[in-house]
């Protein structure tokens, strides 16, 4: 999850998880028909290539006739954040270009997000560091990725603050919405890293805040508190949704904070709330999954994912640990609960995946009325070298009828070297239609350099 500093998004080994790795085993499930094309190479810059994000836009151009494939990642080789598109569904991608505004490195420049409004602008944004300062950019396309002219910052009101882990969304009236994990004093954080990852925190004063843009990126709102009892919410990661409505909503992972101004985080949840006045005011959170796990202070990837289909219906996923503290032998699980009243009550968790203990990196993104696909990266062993390995799966589910398949593996032979991590996060999003999924992930395939690959499914 976001716990880490940019120092520590460099891409860690984890070799000693080799050995406690095993292939999942799953409920079978109904046949859905699909057909899924072989994983593609989108990066090809020098160095790793990590922390991948992706947005679609399936209105078609003489350009592009089945509509744009956008991915944004984290690439010390393209001067910290790359960026590139496919303008024929998936099966080429343009060579990546660096995100204006990126500071050169993956240590200064990490945590980017991709997001298309309405009108088919694209934001790519990402964090960065300058002097004692760590805040969100944002760059804005309206050529459809070829290039990016406008670059914002959006400055924190503090010299030395907290900051964390972007997400976008864009309102049915192309207002602009950010959030990030923003503290105002950056001492606060104490970090903890383990020899097998990189960095989590067990203090801060952390805290899930929002700013939005009614004028495609060119100036910013100041801070919306979004996670209750700012400055010391315990609230650290943000996936926002804005509905057609224009009600936002937003998943947090909260951290119950004791012995506050120290800041002690305890295990974590994921939460919900929504605005319905552009940020003015927010719903008190309601707990998804309560009684079933918890959230580790030391997990290194991000946590929790948010999804709203047609319907108005809302999906969460994220995955949970046994223990306070992750570790080796230390099992973890990934889950699936959705609300069909506006956030207000949620089902009870659906188990996603095995119990290894191994982190499973979670999506969602909504399907057609009443379905949704969940996507997840984690180490398996190979069915022919029986050697553990990252890999990539993909399995749709219905609020009626439970899993429509057993899972994808979408990612097919290309197991990614077990010594190299892959990323903190994944891209998911329909494309052409309800049924068309698009799946981005970081690897490392035959070799010890992360790459980011993508993948088409299309269920029939």
């Amino acid at each position: 999850m976001a716990h880490c500093r940019p120092i520590t998004r460099a891409l860690i080994g984890l070799a000693t998880l080799a050995a406690t790795a095993f292939s999942p085993s799953y409920a079978s499930a109904a046949g859905l028909a699909y057909t899924a094309a072989a994983p593609v190479q989108v990066s090809n810059c020098s160095g790793q290539n990590a922390e991948v994000e992706q947005a679609t836009d399936p209105k078609p151009t003489l350009e592009a006739p089945s509509g744009y494939i956008y991915e944004e990642w984290m690439a010390a080789g393209c001067q910290g954040i790359a960026f590139s598109r496919s303008t024929d569904a998936g099966k080429t991608w343009s060579s990546p270009s660096r995100v204006p505004g990126a500071t050169g490195s993956t240590f200064n420049s990490w945590d980017p997000d991709v997001v298309v409004g309405p009108d088919g602008t694209v934001y790519a944004a990402y964090m960065t560091s300058n002097g004692s300062q760590w805040y969100p950019v944002v760059a804005v396309s309206s050529d459809h990725g070829q290039t990016f002219p406008r670059v914002t910052v959006l400055n924190p009101p503090d010299p030395k603050n907290w900051g964390d882990r972007d997400f976008l969304a864009v309102g049915p009236d192309n207002t602009v919405y950010l959030t990030y994990d923003y503290g105002p004093n950056r001492t606060s954080v104490t970090f903890v890293c383990a020899s097998s990852g990189s960095c989590g925190f067990s203090t801060g004063d952390v805290n899930v805040v929002m700013q939005k843009s009614s004028d495609h990126g060119q100036t910013w709102s100041g801070m919306y508190y979004v996670s209750p009892g700012f400055p010391n919410s315990g609230s650290d990661s943000g996936p926002i949704f804005v509905e057609p409505s224009g009600r936002i909503d937003v998943l947090l992972q909260e951290y119950p904070l004791s012995n506050v101004p120290t800041d002690n985080m305890g295990p974590g949840v994921e939460e919900f709330t929504s605005s319905p006045d552009g940020g003015a005011t927010w719903s008190k959170p309601v707990v998804v999954g309560p009684n079933n796990g918890t959230m580790s202070v030391d997990e290194w990837w991000i946590d929790g994912a948010l999804a709203v289909d047609s319907a108005g219906n809302l999906y969460a996923s994220w995955d949970t640990q046994q223990g306070f503290r992750f570790g080796l032998g230390t099992p973890d699980t990934g889950w699936l609960s959705f609300s069909t009243n506006g956030g207000n009550h949620w089902s009870k968790p659906v188990q996603v995946t095995d119990n290894a203990p191994v982190p499973h990196i979670m999506e969602v993104t909504p399907g057609p009325t009443g379905t949704v696909y969940v996507s997840w990266l984690t180490q398996v062993t190979d069915s022919v070298t029986g050697s553990p390995g990252y890999a990539e799966f993909l399995r749709p589910f219905s609020i009626t009828a439970g899993w429509l398949t057993k899972p994808i593996q979408v990612s097919g032979t290309n197991y990614g070297d077990p010594n190299t991590w892959p990323g903190d996060t994944t891209g998911l999003s329909t494309y052409n239609s309800l049924n068309q999924v698009v799946l981005s992930w970081g690897s490392a395939v035959n070799s010890h350099k992360s790459a980011i690959y993508s993948s088409v499914v299309t269920f029939s």
